[in-house]
């Protein structure tokens, strides 16, 4: 890449980041005042369509990964992941359905509250928002980190510049607006991003052969692999596990995630709530499925001459930044303009995390100490975002251990895997199970953290020789020419490959037609081995974490709960899913009695919750044999 050529997309890449501090900007200045705590949290003083909050849940999900890492997860693993989709969207009409009816009217700011309304107890509160701080600080800062690799390599830019950039603008973001800027900011970016698949599509496609070759090739050379129902828990991924473990994630993030319910209650009625969910199955259908596409055409241009195998790139995540730099050279800035738009990708997803990230650690844990107690609406947003600013801190910590030490990245999304399952247990024990109490739900989730986090954690520590890294598909170099890649990529002939901005790992030269094919293969091939047990548990694919920590907490909560029945069990029957409460009868345990003040928001217990008919109708239930 020559100078000019280097220039003009830092120009390209500062101006695009330069227009969305300047959106978020625009957006707090012409929008209406910011007078409340809901108008930060909730943007309440502002209404806010369906169709932006699609875009802005959509994007929500769709992090920076789906972007840079599903192209290269096709080129390199093929499509099983693809398959994740089927879970999600089923996961979108339970949420819509089961989980929204009840919370949504209650008027609470942190989701976390009904289940202290539901159980009264802080303990479950606190363990389920902790769990959310918890996953959302190391989601965070693997996002964070996710663009800096490509923006080091491909236009030199440190980690360190990156990483830092990445979270003061974010703060930026948080002390200029609430979730309005946040949404904003989701919508600005989505669209480039999008701008700039369809841009890699259309000419991948035309330098492809066209639709139909690219899917031929994928298919012919393994890319597209669909419908494999094995049940083998150790496989990385299969169509079983995508839509049984991307079904119990999905419903744990869209259903028991602050960032995406307090989406839902920003909105102006249940309805509007119910059509942006259900609205959402084909939005995201195509959202997602894109950066699938993107990885199809990339193949299709590379099938015979795999750029990593050449040593032009390191890490398979590279291949998309790679492909944009040698097929988009003719539009000078392009490639400045795809760096700008994961920088953004990564910014926005900080945006929106930071501001219910805050949200939680103020209304879960700050507001209950002595010193914030009657702390007057507007002190409470500068705490909210003092509080944004500390989380800024320690997400950048995390985005600089995920760049200085191996394996933290998979570590990351092993644990966020292990996380969701009591996070969504505790969830359904309160919506569904109207005999569960807070013994059993925080036994049940306490539980459930130690063993699937223990699993997780000795996976992790298996040897190679017993759990060998996800082997990777096979690629070719049979087919590269002088006219493979294009003249600003491609030495001459008998030039070595070190003079390229890519990194060059072993010593290839250009013959005069084709490339020498002696270079080491370094694809990983699986062994097999006997195992005992727990070795074999310890096997187990993370795609069925969640799966296994859910049923952990339902059930052991369930026993406890059971055990340990008591008639100071009460809760307002708003809580509980009228489902739930019509089948109550045929549920195990000891029925309970409803009380009938969940709406007041308070958990005094010097308040009366219950009426005396009520009571005398409870105890004379029980002592006949109810």
């Amino acid at each position: 890449m020559d100078d000019s050529s280097l220039l003009l997309d830092y120009i390209v890449f500062v101006c695009l980041i330069l227009v969305s501090v300047g959106v978020a900007i625009w957006s707090r200045c012409s929008g209406p005042k910011e007078r409340t705590k809901a108008d930060y949290v909730f943007a309440a003083s502002s209404s806010v369509s369906v169709g932006a909050m699609m875009l802005s849940i959509a994007r929500g999900f769709l992090g920076v990964r789906v972007f840079l890492g599903y192209p290269s997860e096709l080129f390199y693993r093929g499509s099983a992941m693809w398959e994740t989709l089927y879970g999600m969207i089923i996961a979108f009409p339970l949420v819509c359905f089961f989980f929204v009816p009840v919370y949504y009217s209650l008027g609470i700011t942190s989701v976390y509250q009904y289940l202290d309304m539901r159980f009264k107890s802080r303990l479950v509160r606190c363990l389920a928002s902790g769990t959310y701080v918890f996953r959302s600080l190391l989601n965070l800062g693997v996002t964070v980190f996710t663009p800096c690799v490509a923006l080091k390599t491909v236009i030199g830019i440190p980690y360190s510049v990156s990483i830092i950039s990445i979270v003061t603008i974010s703060f930026i973001f948080t002390l200029i607006g609430g979730l309005r800027t946040a949404i904003i900011a989701d919508i600005v970016q989505l669209c480039v991003m999008i701008g700039c698949s369809f841009a890699i599509i259309l000419q991948g496609l035309i330098t492809g052969g066209g639709v139909t070759n690219v899917v031929t090739v994928a298919h012919d050379q393994g890319r597209l692999d669909f419908l494999n129902f094995d049940w083998d828990p150790t496989i990385r991924v299969t169509t079983t596990s995508a839509i049984l473990g991307q079904l119990f994630m999905s419903l744990s993030i869209f259903g028991c995630q602050q960032n995406f319910v307090q989406r839902y209650c920003s909105m102006e009625s249940q309805s509007k709530v119910t059509k942006t969910l259900l609205g959402n199955i084909p939005v995201m259908t195509i959202l997602f499925s894109i950066s699938w596409v993107v990885g199809m055409v990339v193949y299709a241009n590379y099938a015979n001459c795999d750029p990593r195998k050449l040593g032009y790139i390191t890490d398979i995540d590279e291949i998309l930044p790679f492909y944009v730099e040698d097929k988009f050279y003719f539009i000078p800035g392009f490639l400045g303009l795809v760096m700008a738009s994961l920088f953004n990708g990564a910014l926005s997803f900080m945006v929106s995390n930071l501001n219910s990230l805050s949200t939680v650690l103020w209304e879960d844990f700050a507001s209950q100490l002595p010193m914030f107690e009657g702390l007057k609406d507007k002190k409470q947003v500068i705490v909210i975002k003092i509080l944004g600013g500390l989380c800024g801190i320690m997400i950048m910590g995390v985005a600089f251990i995920v760049a200085h030490l191996s394996g933290v990245i998979e570590a990351s999304m092993m644990m966020t895997s292990a996380t969701s399952g009591p996070l969504l247990g505790v969830f359904l024990l309160a919506l569904f199970f109207p005999a569960s109490n807070w013994k059993g739900a925080a036994t049940g989730m306490i539980a459930s953290h130690i063993i699937v986090l223990w699993i997780a954690v000795k996976s992790l520590m298996l040897p190679l020789d017993i759990k060998p890294e996800v082997p990777l598909l096979p690629t070719s170099i049979d087919g590269c020419t002088n006219n493979t890649f294009s003249p600003h990529i491609s030495p001459l002939i008998s030039t070595m490959m070190s003079n390229n901005s890519y990194m060059v790992t072993t010593e290839t030269f250009w013959g005069e037609d084709d490339l020498a094919s002696n270079l080491v293969d370094p694809e990983v091939s699986p062994t097999t081995h006997d195992v005992d047990f727990l070795t074999s548990v310890y096997l187990m694919t993370y795609m069925y974490y969640s799966l296994l920590g859910t049923m952990i907490t339902v059930l052991l909560g369930m026993v406890v709960s059971y055990v340990t029945a008591s008639s100071d069990d009460q809760y307002d029957e708003t809580l509980v899913h009228p489902i739930a409460r019509k089948l109550s009868s045929l549920l195990p345990g000891e029925k309970r009695c409803f009380v009938t003040s969940a709406h007041s928001n308070s958990i005094n217990t010097n308040v009366p919750t219950i009426s005396e008919k009520v009571t005398e109708k409870y105890h004379s239930a029980k002592n006949g044999g109810l």
